[in-house]
């Protein structure tokens, strides 16, 4: 059976700096690459004040919009909440969710972060597929304590194939190298080709923040998509994998 995943950070829609709302975009793009599972941080869940100074605000409800007519199966966890609204990361699957759970691991109040986790029944295996995304602190010690949470929340599905995706902020490579060794995971980049993805900033990716994690997972193929349309809506390049599960 053959899975087809894509991690991406949205940046709630706008451009690298800002600049422009392209939520549409967005969503065009990704419907291209026609993932079955889709794994998104910086996801906006509400935000009534943008719609006032936005002209072409589509929906303050982002992971409704981009889930419309394809993936019919999402789960949301909300994490930073403010006056206007509230953002976090957000999970689309072609697959039923037969349950979910969102875990705050955050560190300090100024980076609200959360653990989110679905389980997914996929028809032609007879057995559960556990989806997890988070989006890490900026710091490495905020890093460091939400990697220890992490690996005690998943070392309990250890004998599950599981996927755990999303933005580590992990550009020196520390916490990732101990998600392997303590969960006994692969990274799909680094099996296949050796080293992590780059894929921050979009349009010169220099630096390596985000992670494809497999257990009992066997990674095929690992793409960053940088072609010129990525590279001008977030701030991060996407991640594309296709796994192959027994």
């Amino acid at each position: 059976m053959k899975i087809r995943i894509l991690s991406y950070n949205i940046h709630k829609g706008f451009t690298i700096g800002n600049t422009d709302f392209i939520l549409e975009q967005i969503r065009n793009a990704m419907r291209e690459v026609n993932a079955d599972v889709l794994f998104l941080q910086e996801v906006l869940g509400d935000h009534n004040d943008k719609r006032c100074r936005i002209p072409d605000w589509e929906t303050a409800i982002q992971f409704e919009y981009l889930a419309d007519t394809v993936w019919p199966h999402f789960a949301y966890g909300k994490n930073a909440i403010y006056s206007e609204g509230h953002h976090g990361n957000a999970i689309l699957s072609k697959f039923p969710i037969t349950d979910w759970s969102n875990k705050l691991i955050s560190t300090n109040r100024f980076e609200q972060r959360g653990l989110l986790k679905a389980k997914i029944q996929i028809p032609q295996l007879e057995r559960e597929i556990i989806l997890a995304t988070t989006h890490l602190d900026l710091t490495q010690g905020g890093r460091d304590l939400q990697a220890k949470k992490i690996i005690d929340d998943l070392m309990k599905d250890a004998e599950t194939p599981f996927v755990l995706l999303g933005d580590f902020n992990d550009w020196n490579n520390k916490i990732s190298r101990r998600i392997e060794s303590e969960l006994g995971v692969v990274e799909a980049f680094k099996e296949i080709h050796g080293k992590y993805p780059a894929t921050f900033p979009s349009f010169m990716p220099l630096l390596s923040l985000d992670r494809v994690f497999l257990n009992k997972i066997r990674p095929s193929k690992a793409i960053t998509l940088k072609d010129a349309h990525w590279r001008k809506l977030s701030d991060h390049l996407p991640l594309y994998v296709e796994a192959e599960i027994d």
